[in-house]
């Protein structure tokens, strides 16, 4: 008999990811569907990984990023994902729906394109929630933690507050720049977030959102649900679960939170 080759022959996904990250790809392994596959394009650029024109009348795509879509355009994918909440954060209004047109305009005409941004967006929606709680990884600094609640906050949401994720003894004093590099990323530990966040979830949040596609979390997301009784959504579980929807799959996932099983 022929063994499980994981071909995508349900859908193709690509996903867009920082590339220096393990977590993303780890990650849409774990959660994604039978025959579904990903397929990831590494980008170097700074964020916003796409740069509003002077005029603001779009935005041009990094170098790495139109590299990969146009790779992309040729694998006939199913759902493209620009898979950076930093790049949603820092870009401004408006900036995902004008990353979506840029990259429509080079991947291949059918394939559905979205962003962290939008999907985080979309799973909310989805999920019910409106005053979410909002965690983000400990190299984000004070003002990017402030801004990531702005971002859900202008767009319709009311966060119920906002935790910078405390990365532990050994990391603390590290500048949150300095952590990924110092190689922090790599030596995430799940089970100090759970409690974190079980601590600090207030109660006038009604879902906990975890953003940010190199935090490692989705092995938590159905133990906050069960203790917290609400949604715990992260930004790559959104994503996943976006992009499935965009490709038309509705096959449901369990063991990493309610969204993908709704």
């Amino acid at each position: 008999m022929a063994q499980n080759d994981n071909w995508g022959w349900k859908a193709r996904i690509g996903m867009f990811i920082v590339a220096s990250e393990a977590v993303p790809e780890a990650e849409w392994w774990a959660m994604a569907p039978s025959h579904v596959s990903v397929h990831a394009a590494r980008v170097t650029a700074k964020a916003p990984w796409a740069r509003w024109r002077g005029d603001r009348s779009g935005v041009d795509l990094a170098d790495d990023l139109a590299r990969g879509a146009e790779q992309f355009a040729a694998m006939r994918l199913s759902a493209v994902v620009l898979g950076h909440s930093s790049s949603s954060v820092l870009g401004g209004a408006g900036w995902d729906e004008a990353a979506v047109e840029a990259l429509s305009a080079v991947v291949a005409p059918g394939t559905a394109v979205t962003t962290n941004g939008l999907d985080c967006q979309a799973g909310l929606r989805a999920a019910g929630v409106r005053r979410p709680f909002v965690v983000v990884p400990s190299w984000f600094d004070e003002a990017f933690a402030a801004a990531a609640a702005g971002y859900f906050a202008d767009r319709g949401f009311a966060p119920a507050g906002y935790l910078r994720h405390d990365p532990g003894r050994k990391w603390r004093d590290v500048p949150p720049r300095d952590l990924y590099p110092a190689g922090m990323g790599f030596e995430q530990e799940v089970e100090p977030l759970y409690a974190q966040i079980r601590a600090a979830c207030p109660a006038e949040a009604d879902g906990v959102l975890i953003a940010g596609t190199g935090f490692r979390c989705v092995a938590i997301l159905d133990a906050l649900e069960q203790d917290l009784k609400r949604p715990v959504l992260s930004a790559n579980q959104a994503s996943l679960w976006h992009g499935l929807r965009l490709a038309g799959v509705q096959a449901p996932v369990t063991g990493y939170g309610s969204l993908l099983r709704l």
